[in-house]
């Protein structure tokens, strides 16, 4: 295929021809008898963009999900009009705060949603909820003794860190990808890597069998558990991280982080670590002082990192995979909860990248939305939804915030770029980059490929 007349960064008018999915010619090229011609217009052509922390199946169910909180759910009324669908099947919740109207239990829920069983997912991903109708059903799961939050020896309706045992009470299926897939290729993404602290040799069948119907089109680096191999993956995924999971009320022993760090090391496999509160990242740290941190060692989010934890993270020559997004989704919530003294240190970027650190970014997704563009807009505003700047010094330039989902990611210190031999993983523009610049928006986005062949076309898709 012969792309004609394409837009490269560095401001050139070239034809780029792809051949066994890579490119293997730039310049002025004459088409080749048969040869499939795309028009580029002068739009600009870039390496595909990269997800670089999302959670796929999640993603997944969440799009087949009721939304539960900001901006859809404001208060508890609008809680009960988004639980009020007729049925008599399961409605999931996702995206609850409470903010909207504390910490939900299954009194609440029965008040708003008496009729179906219900369970909502706090925003942070890491608790339930459920009603009582909800509740009689995962209570007889086995395990639910140890799990289910109880009070005065009844079950309250919350559960909390427990996504794998819930899977397994509710018998469900691992959901398709095929929504996700596509929504994902309207963005420009041609892969992600999947954070999922549970992936494991299952989950990853279940990955590659999407991908190879075709459901799936991106590209996977696969981080998640300790035991995972690069024989459990498909042909087109490659063995991530492994992903140590840390909350702060709960954390570990110093000596099993230290342990959880040396063992990935020693499968020639580096650690991701996620990191949401200063205390994680302290934590973090002096583990990866005792074990030792390798090349492609990385914190996930650093949500809030003050100088003197910059400069330890750029000492020990550790990545950051942030979610700039969160500044324009959550950026009031962040004014309203988060000490005032830590407001200066939240999701930084330009600090980051001034102490020397290798940043990429991932959208959290569904915990976050996984439109890469809205995410470049923030980091290059660094507004709240109200408008208010959080952390304005933290910005990027419109450069910096592309390079972000532009980075390899087997190597985030890699920047990709449209050249010969590099695989043929390409978004193409409506427009160059001086008015892309100006307005990034996925709205943009023409067309896009994995190994030269198309994945999303505007012509042929219904507009956003």
């Amino acid at each position: 295929m012969l792309i004609h007349r394409a837009s490269l960064e560095d401001g050139r008018i070239c034809d780029v021809r792809i051949a066994d999915g890579r490119i293997c010619k730039i310049g002025d090229l004459t088409a080749e008898t048969g040869e499939d011609i795309l028009e580029a217009r002068n739009g600009l052509l870039l390496p595909g963009l990269h997800d670089h922390h999302i959670h796929l199946m999640a993603l997944a169910a969440a799009m087949d999900s009721v939304r539960c909180g900001p901006p859809e759910v404001m208060e508890d009324e609008d809680l009960g009009a988004a639980l009020s669908r007729p049925g008599d099947r399961w409605l999931r919740g996702v995206g609850y705060h409470e903010s909207i109207a504390g910490m939900l239990d299954a009194a609440m829920l029965d008040r708003l949603a008496p009729h179906r069983p219900v369970r909502i997912q706090h925003r942070s991903g890491r608790m339930w909820f459920f009603n009582s109708a909800g509740l009689e059903i995962v209570a007889a799961a086995p395990g639910a003794e140890q799990r289910l939050e109880r009070e005065g020896g009844r079950y309250t309706g919350r559960l909390f860190d427990s996504d794998a045992w819930l899977r397994g009470a509710l018998r469900g299926a691992p959901p398709s990808l095929g929504a996700v897939g596509v929504r994902l290729a309207r963005y420009g993404i041609t892969g992600a890597t999947d954070m999922s602290p549970a992936n494991d040799a299952a989950l990853a069948a279940h990955f590659a069998a999407e991908q190879a119907v075709g459901a799936l089109p991106q590209d996977l680096l696969f981080a998640g558990t300790l035991a995972l191999t690069g024989q459990d993956m498909g042909p087109r995924m490659r063995l991530g991280p492994a992903k140590l999971h840390l909350h702060e009320a709960d954390l570990p022993e110093l000596q099993t982080a230290v342990d959880f760090i040396r063992a990935a090391h020693e499968r020639a496999r580096a650690v991701a670590v996620h990191c949401v509160t200063e205390v994680e990242l302290l934590f973090t740290l002096v583990a990866f002082d005792e074990a030792g941190a390798q090349h492609g060692d990385r914190i996930e989010h650093a949500s809030i990192a003050r100088p003197d934890e910059i400069a330890r993270m750029a000492r020990l020559g550790i990545w950051v995979a942030a979610q700039p997004n969160f500044i324009a989704e959550r950026g009031d919530q962040y004014l309203a909860d988060v000490q005032s003294g830590f407001v200066p240190h939240l999701y930084r970027l330009k600090s980051l990248l001034g102490a020397g650190i290798t940043l990429a970014a991932g959208s959290d997704a569904p915990f976050g939305d996984p439109d890469p563009w809205a995410a470049m807009q923030a980091a290059v505003q660094r507004r709240a939804p109200s408008g208010v700047f959080v952390g304005a010094g933290e910005a990027l330039t419109p450069e910096d915030a592309l390079d972000l989902f532009l980075r390899d990611p087997a190597d985030l210190t890699i920047r990709r770029k449209v050249e010969i031999g590099a695989p043929a993983d390409l978004c193409l523009l409506d427009c160059d980059w001086k008015t892309a610049r100006a307005d990034l928006s996925a709205t943009h986005v023409l067309s896009v490929f994995v190994a030269g062949r198309a994945i999303f076309d505007r012509v042929d898709e219904a507009p956003f």
